[in-house]
């Protein structure tokens, strides 16, 4: 399969504003990701803007789309992802397969949805509203559950793959999540990845969490765990995605630690298989 054209390689990292001139200066950084509703279109901030005009690609990724909510999509928020991503000229944008709104109520969290027929059916209308208004490719992520929903119908690696055929979508495949849904849940990340479609992976994301009473929170804040590391690794003994990005959102470590981090990826990402 053909990937997206101007797409990322190598390993990025999450631009924060927290951290913008470690991330301008880290060595090895070969593109960054914003959070979409961090930003205004007409207000690139300068650090995005240099870092652009190093050559270095930025995506957006957003986290409101709720495109896996009952209700209908809110447009806007789909047309400021699409005013982002042009203004970056971003080869494409994300967004998550989870729920964040209902009944005028925002959760504040993304929240799981049902695996059943009947919610598989709700996401897949509500990708193809926001693929009609982007006007770049959508490449969707899996979440960090700390719940299922009963009754599921499918497993998660199964639905996202239909998802992906019936919708056109890339995948943006986040293996601390998967580790979280192994946690929480019981989830066999093995069987996941046996099921998804990883020739459509556009990147992968990795971060930090933490284990407390047996619950796994993907918390971004810490340093990488080894179980994350080794499901990438097994992921890359699969296929080879383009590219690895580290997110971080708090308790910002050392430019070193960082540096680290992102070698850590880097290695296994590059690591020569027989």
């Amino acid at each position: 399969m053909t990937p997206i054209a101007g797409g990322p390689h190598g390993v990025g990292i999450g631009w924060r504003r927290e951290i913008d001139l470690t991330v301008e200066r880290l060595p090895g950084v070969d593109f960054v990701e914003v959070v979409a509703e961090d930003l205004r279109a007409d207000a690139v901030p300068a650090s995005l803007t240099a870092l652009r005009a190093r050559g270095v690609p930025v995506l957006p990724h957003a986290v409101s789309l709720s495109l896996g909510g009952a209700e209908p999509l809110r447009v806007d928020r789909v047309e400021h992802l699409a005013a982002v991503a042009d203004a970056l000229d971003a080869p494409f944008a994300s967004d998550h397969v989870a729920f964040v709104r209902a009944g005028g109520l925002e959760s504040g969290h993304l929240l799981p949805v049902p695996r059943t027929r009947e919610g598989l059916d709700v996401v897949v209308e509500n990708v193809r509203a926001a693929q009609a208004v982007l006007g770049v490719p959508l490449a969707l992520e899996n979440i960090a559950p700390l719940l299922a929903w009963p009754d599921a119908e499918m497993g998660e690696g199964a639905f996202l793959a239909e998802l992906c055929a019936r919708t056109g979508a890339w995948l943006l495949l986040d293996v601390a999540n998967l580790h979280a849904s192994a946690v929480n849940l019981g989830q066999d990340p093995a069987r996941v990845l046996d099921d998804l479609p990883l020739e459509r992976v556009v990147y992968v994301h990795a971060a930090g969490g933490v284990e407390r009473d047996g619950v796994y929170h993907d918390t971004h804040a810490h340093a990488l765990t080894a179980p994350v590391l080794d499901l990438f690794d097994e992921l890359c003994a699969r296929h080879r995605p383009p590219a690895v990005l580290l997110e971080r959102d708090d308790r910002y470590p050392t430019d070193d630690e960082l540096a680290g981090e992102l070698a850590a990826l880097r290695a296994v990402h590059e690591r020569v298989r027989a």
